[in-house]
């Protein structure tokens, strides 16, 4: 399931995506973008970030079948202030804050137009298979 349209901008460290919420959307509940769904719009947003490091690794890869892995380790925080309606395009902004190894900690607020939506800042481990 995807929970990012677009990637606008990216660099090394930071990163700003977009995602218009359709009604058919799992994560939709009584005309609103729910929670979880906030959360794992977070979640794609930030694996962006460190995914761009795999890309040439996958691709020079000789295995057909390799892949690259993401869990999210802690949510060491999520404020979230205002649930989207169906039909808002929301947007992501991350940033990478710490990377050790295969974990990293990003930071991500989303917003719908001027308003903040959520305020995260979480942990993936991502590797590539």
């Amino acid at each position: 399931m995807l929970m990012v349209d677009r990637i606008l901008d990216i660099r090394k460290e930071e990163v700003i995506t977009s995602f218009r919420i359709q009604p058919d959307n799992i994560f939709v509940d009584k005309g609103f973008f729910v929670e979880s769904g906030l959360i794992e719009n977070v979640a794609q947003t930030c694996s962006a970030i460190t995914g761009q490091d795999f890309g040439d690794e996958i691709r020079n890869h000789e295995d057909p079948g390799s892949r690259v892995i993401g869990f999210i380790t802690n949510i060491k925080k999520v404020k979230i202030h205002e649930l989207p309606p169906i039909g808002s395009e929301i947007i992501s902004k991350a940033h990478l804050n710490s990377q050790f190894g295969d974990i990293c900690t990003i930071s991500c607020m989303t917003y719908l137009e001027d308003r903040l939506l959520v305020e995260a800042e979480i942990s993936l481990f991502i590797k590539a298979l």
